[in-house]
């Protein structure tokens, strides 16, 4: 376990499980006909033969792939920084070398592309959708990593990783046109502003971080709440729009105490603890969107237990 530590903490495993739900959210925006005409039951009880339990595994492969060579990539390029804030890092601390982490990085990534492609092979129509999302994922996340991150399009590249991650999910709908409609392009434009707020948040978390900037981030982080709410004021969900509503109120009246600790006291401590709980928050806002669209509690429980293994996880590797 020892061995396999510093590589579990290179690719942040805790926080892979947000992207999963992603995929979850975007799948089931797109595919409310499993839904509607009973082909995935409430318990959950499905066959490997169904084409729909591929479609979604393949994509739930692809994104984790992405996002886990994304975290290694960030590494990569930060080792410089990180052997200052963060010395006990994988990299800089020696237990994972350059060499190593660019292989695994470059791995991952050709992975998730492979997989992408998985999801459409054999389709007649919209065969390479999924590819296509995938491949223009792969640019954000090297621009990102690479050059992006210090500038002041750094945020706007990661809120446009979480945007793409939900179209991802939705990707495999068939037609391209209709990968970039509502209700999933509402609610994955809703995400990608919510996270963009959250890098800014966390742009300084190591050090002592500038009251304003953590503001900043505050008022995006509600923008994006309020857009992916807005969708319930018009758009004809499965699920009552007033529970619904509810629960994303709860979810922001959490993110927004933490967020307000954070900035009444701007320590490490108190703002890594507020980016934990709104990235944690993610599978909670994704698990209540597809509530909302479907109506099925099965698969919006099934996204809420990601959580379980993200908690879990972060007791021993961090989050960011």
């Amino acid at each position: 376990m020892r061995r396999l530590l510093p590589y579990l903490q290179l690719i942040r495993l805790p926080t892979v499980f947000t992207a999963v739900a992603d995929i979850m959210l975007g799948f089931a925006l797109t595919n409310l006909g499993l839904f509607d005409l009973g082909l995935l039951h409430d318990s959950l009880e499905v066959t490997l033969g169904q084409p729909w339990v591929w479609e979604l595994g393949w994509l739930i492969a692809t994104s984790v792939c992405l996002y886990l060579s994304g975290m290694v990539f960030n590494d990569v390029f930060d080792r410089r920084v990180d052997a200052e804030e963060r010395p006990n890092a994988p990299i800089p601390s020696g237990r994972v070398s350059v060499a190593m982490a660019t292989m695994i990085g470059a791995v991952l990534m050709f992975a998730g592309v492979a997989a992408s492609y998985a999801v459409g092979y054999g389709k007649i129509t919209g065969q390479y959708d999924p590819l296509k999302v995938a491949l223009i994922l792969c640019v954000v996340i090297l621009g990102y990593d690479s050059f992006l991150k210090k500038t002041l399009a750094g945020p706007l590249a990661m809120g446009a990783c979480r945007f793409l991650n939900v179209i991802l999910g939705a990707s495999a709908i068939g037609l391209w046109f209709s990968v970039w409609t509502r209700p999933q392009l509402q609610v994955a434009g809703g995400l990608g502003v919510y996270v963009l707020g959250l890098t800014l948040f966390a742009r300084t978390e190591a050090k002592q971080s500038r009251r304003f900037d953590l503001v900043v981030g505050l008022v995006f982080v509600n923008a994006g709440l309020a857009i992916i709410a807005h969708l319930l004021t018009y758009w004809p969900g499965s699920a009552d729009p007033r529970n619904v509503g509810f629960a994303l109120l709860v979810v922001a009246l959490v993110v927004n105490r933490r967020l307000a600790a954070a900035i009444q006291d701007p320590s490490p401590g108190k703002v890594q603890t507020a980016v934990k709980t709104m990235l944690l928050s993610l599978v909670i806002i994704d698990a209540t969107m597809i509530y909302f669209n479907t109506a099925h509690a099965g698969f919006a429980i099934a996204t809420v237990l990601l959580l379980v293994p993200a908690f879990v996880l972060s007791r021993w590797i961090r989050l960011t």
